[in-house]
């Protein structure tokens, strides 16, 4: 182990921050004083995902480690410091806060953005993309363009080039040589890209050298190309490449390789034997490595020599598969054929875009590389191959044909141990076997202790079947039931619910279960079943039990217990009357008002009670439910098409109401989103949604599988110039398969990526009918459109329903308890605790409320004596008498009053109930936390005495302790 000293990092990057956590994961930050400096106020952040940013994400979504992580290993984080000098001789580090001697220091300065000294690249005509604040740049000078320019076709020319498309500018892209990305696809490959890139409505100029950028006459710029043709735009983002950011090294005196960065050997050290180097600002053996795979095995490799262990850099894969714009681009091994003797196989489908390239060896013995545009699901395969030198197979074409010609995938089982899965994280099949025979057979745990798959994402399918085929190799089942109740798959009990016309979850458990309550999991996936196959109101007595706290109460639940109110606004036209109700309603109750990112106009705050009277004031105005509560049909957003807008070209506004009008409360799988655009200039995101349309001269493009979140993929374009008949059909189509084919709570993205055949094989499917079901699929909608029914209209029309809207089934009192987070700040929580002088509840038998109060399966509170009494009904059945169970009604993980909301089942033979709002699961016997055995609710005895329900303190345990906030 090395001696006791002080140990720099520079650089608070990906690579910088990995060589941090490598450092504690050995146990290095007990041996030295750690301090990482960092230029930028964030903290470390996932610059892979740099355009999540652009889309919306919070920067602090992107961080990369825990708040505290810094802290709590002793290391000092000089955040927003810039380092200026290293003085080698007395192994001081000078920086903006003054000096700082080390005993060993880390360069991990990264790299700096090439900007080629093209007369007039300045201001908004000479920005760059690399980080966070360059995106704040970039979206500061988009305020009032029109147009946006990125010189540079590389992976990051494209990314930018994405950003300035998601900020509703004109896109083109200007590449100095004859083909995009040319570090990693070969001409036919970039070619095959450009088509791809065009058709989302972007510029895309090859063989172009910029010559100057002098003022615009229409926009703010214009750029003179060496053949003296022009482009006018109002802003460019200049991404030709990376430097090394070697200065600091180079002042120093350290040696510096003839093309940039400090030098390397195979410890990452530099010349100087106290002073390593990692990452972009590295070169070994002269080479750059521009990927985060290589910083993260030179960060390894340091911490590992460090320890006192041997470890050596060999250089780095450099495969890569991508997502640019919703466009698939692979890269593996030797792409461009290079070795010598080398021969290829390509495949070219020129009717959808794609471009296949397989490179072997001169004997045909060993694959060396591939290129891939269009269709990352043969990147896998064909990686293995690669990296493990699998023998190909007998016509080796098979591994780039299409699906279904005689491909061959390659077995998670016939890859060798040394096989590398996650190439951020250096996690092999071995290492994923090793953590399987200590006991894992769990994914999530298997990400959690391995690492694999938390990097860039690519190898989540691989690590998925290497994992489910492992398990099964050491018989141990891999069970896709649904629950404990259904050995079957959601897909499955759709098409058992379909075929056998069952109507209710009693029918289905009876026919098709285990027997039981059911659980907080297959309850709300059948009751979203029953409700996409026969559309009948979910308020129905049939159907609460079964639907989370959203759906039961038709709003949003927040974190405070209060509820969220959102009227269906369609295509997010509005009319003043109706916005001055919405106005005067939440100024009426009281309500925090938000316009949301689709167009909606929420109103937050409302209480349990309040929902009937607010909805009654919202349906009379004309409103109807928004279904914003449930998976289903959200919102379909849209911009003001060619009714207002001088570049429209269709009314997109119009077929935004068309298309909200019909799938309006569609139940789904997952929330559905829409959007409808009235040119390419994309106003409305289309191209982010599950379902997105663009209007063109002839007709609609459709665009499918889109959505945001953590990790926002682009949706994928599946028809062009289609007419509006066929538009609605092929969405008919389209969303009833999701609908009949995806898993619980698979968003239509994670779906389409699943689907084997990928992209080609949906539009088989839904547009040349391959399996004969089409007219089957427009009729189930047509069942769905036609039976369409505002929920909350029925609910205000049934006194039973509205019985359900009450605080407490016995008091007319609100919540007393109700805090928002300023309140919180302020007022320590009342934790349902009764006040000082009070009881914990009747010592003796004391009624409460009357059995018909009560709601079978489900839960309802009662006031007793200061304290909130969750009661659930169990209803009697052949086996048991009905029963009644009685708890403290505050949740002591989010201090909200609302467990008496909760779904109530059965865990492995324990009746539970699982909060509305973060899951965890409550024994309703003893109140015992499954998840914590720390926390335990308050329980009464309960029971039914002649149509009432009665309480007391429970004998058995005395007076219990109180639960606590």
């Amino acid at each position: 182990m090395a001696t006791t000293g002080t140990l720099v990092i520079i650089g608070n990057g990906m690579v910088g921050h990995y060589c941090a956590e490598q450092l504690v994961m050995h146990g290095l930050h007990e041996h030295y004083a750690i301090h990482v400096f960092g230029e930028e106020l964030h903290d470390a952040y996932d610059r892979v995902h740099l355009t999540d940013y652009m889309t919306g994400q919070d920067a602090l979504a992107l961080r990369l480690h825990a708040e505290d992580f810094h802290a709590a290993h002793g290391i000092t984080l000089h955040r927003g410091v810039r380092v200026t000098g290293i003085d080698r001789q007395a192994r001081v580090v000078q920086s903006t806060e003054g000096t700082l001697p080390y005993t060993t220091l880390i360069m991990a300065t990264g790299s700096l953005p090439f900007v080629p000294p093209v007369p007039g690249n300045t201001g908004t005509a000479g920005l760059v993309y690399r980080n966070l604040e360059d995106l704040d740049l970039i979206r500061a000078a988009a305020q009032g363009a029109r147009h946006g320019t990125v010189i540079g076709g590389g992976l990051l020319g494209l990314e930018a080039a994405n950003a300035l498309r998601i900020l509703g500018l004109h896109t083109s892209v200007i590449q100095l040589g004859g083909h995009l990305m040319s570090a990693q696809l070969d001409k036919e490959g970039g070619d095959a890209l450009k088509c791809r890139i065009e058709a989302l409505g972007i510029d895309v100029r090859t063989s172009h050298a910029t010559k100057q950028i002098v003022p615009g006459q229409k926009c703010r710029h214009r750029l003179i190309f060496a053949d003296d043709t022009t482009l006018e735009t109002d802003m460019v983002v200049f991404s030709a490449g990376i430097r090394p950011q070697d200065q600091l090294g180079r002042d120093c005196g350290l040696e510096v390789a003839a093309r940039g960065g400090i030098v390397i050997d195979q410890s990452c050290r530099t010349s100087d034997p106290a002073i390593f180097a990692i990452g972009e600002c590295a070169s070994w053996q002269g080479q750059v490595f521009g990927l985060v795979a290589p910083g993260y095995a030179m960060a390894r490799t340091v911490a590992t020599i460090l320890a006192g262990e041997e470890a050596a850099f060999t250089g780095a894969d450099m495969s890569t598969k991508l997502k640019l714009q919703g466009v698939d681009v692979g890269s593996i091994g030797d792409a461009y054929g290079t070795t010598p003797g080398s021969r290829s196989y390509r495949f070219i489908g020129e009717a959808d875009g794609t471009y296949r390239r397989l490179v072997l060896s001169g004997d045909g013995t060993q694959v060396l590389g591939a290129v891939l545009v269009g269709d990352n699901s043969y990147y896998d395969t064909i990686l293995q191959y690669v990296q493990n030198a699998i023998k190909p197979p007998a016509d080796p074409a098979v591994l780039i044909l299409p699906r279904g010609e005689g491909a061959e995938l390659l077995g998670a089982d016939a890859l060798p141990d040394t096989a590398m899965v996650c190439s951020c994280h250096n996690v092999t099949k071995g290492a994923i076997c090793a953590t399987i025979d200590a006991g894992c057979t769990d994914l999530a745990q298997l990400k959690q202790t391995t690492k694999a798959s938390t990097g860039c994402g690519g190898c989540a399918a691989l690590l998925k079947s290497v994992f489910e085929t492992e398990l099964e190799g050491r018989g141990i089942t891999v069970d896709r039931s649904l629950c404990e109740h259904f050995s079957h798959t959601r897909q499955e009990l759709y098409s058992l619910v379909r075929v056998h016309g069952i109507q209710t979850f009693e029918e289905l458990m009876q026919q098709y279960g285990n027997g039981g309550l059911g659980c907080d999991i297959c309850k709300p996936a059948v009751g979203s079943i029953l409700a996409s196959a026969w559309n009948k109101p979910i308020t129905d007595p049939l159907y609460i039990p079964l639907q989370d706290t959203n759906d039961t109460f038709m709003a949003n639940m927040q974190k405070n217990g209060t509820y969220s109110v959102v009227p269906r606004i369609a295509g997010g036209e509005i009319t003043p009357d109706k916005l001055i109700v919405l106005g005067q309603v939440a100024k009426k109750y009281d309500l925090y008002t938000k316009i949301t990112g689709g167009q909606r106009i929420d109103l937050f705050g409302a209480q349990l009670h309040q929902l009937p009277e607010i909805w009654g004031e919202l349906l009379d105005a004309g409103f109807e439910t928004g279904q914003a509560y449930g998976k289903s049909t959200r919102t379909v957003k849209s911009c003001v098409g060619s009714t207002w807008c001088r570049y429209g070209v269709q009314d997109s506004v119009g077929k935004a109401l068309d298309l909200e009008n019909r799938y309006k409360g569609l139940r789904s799988p997952h929330k559905l989103k829409f959007a409808v655009s009235g040119c390419t200039r994309e106003c409305a995101e289309a191209q982010s949604k599950d379902v997105g349309v663009i209007a063109t001269e002839n007709g609609w493009n459709l665009y499918v599988c889109g959505n945001g979140g953590m990790r926002p993929r682009h949706a994928e374009l599946f028809a062009t110039d289609i007419d509006s008949q066929t538009l609605i059909k092929y969405i008919d189509r389209f969303l009833m398969f999701y609908i009949r084919t995806a898993d619980r709570l698979q968003r239509t993205s994670v779906w389409r990526e699943n689907l084997e055949g990928g992209l080609d094989y949906l539009k088989d499917v839904i547009i040349n009918d391959s399996l004969g079901i089409a007219e089957e699929l427009e009729r189930q909608m047509q069942l769905v459109v036609d039976r369409y029914h505002c929920e909350w209209r029925d609910a205000l029309s049934d006194k039973d329903k509205l019985k359900r809207f009450r605080t407490f089934v016995n008091d007319a009192r609100p919540d007393p308890n109700i805090r928002t987070e300023a309140e919180r700040d302020q007022v320590k929580p009342a934790a349902n605790l009764p006040e000082e002088g009070t009881s914990v509840g009747p010592k003796a038998w004391t009624e409460l409320c009357a059995q018909t109060d009560l709601v079978e399966k489900s839960g309802v509170v009662a006031w007793c004596e200061g304290n909130q009494v969750a009661l659930f009904y169990v209803p009697q059945t052949q086996d048991e008498p009905a029963c009644v169970y009685a708890l403290d009604n505050h949740d002591p993980f989010s201090h909200a009053n609302i467990i008496g909301r909760g779904l109530i089942g059965e865990i492995k033979g324990q009746r539970v109930v699982a909060s509305p709002l973060y899951k965890q699961h409550f024994r309703l016997e003893d109140g015992q936390c499954l998840e914590d055995a720390a926390v335990r609710l308050r329980t009464w005895d309960a029971r039914l005495v002649e149509g009432k329900v009665q309480i007391r303190v429970r004998v058995d345990q005395g007076v219990p302790e109180l639960t606590t906030a």
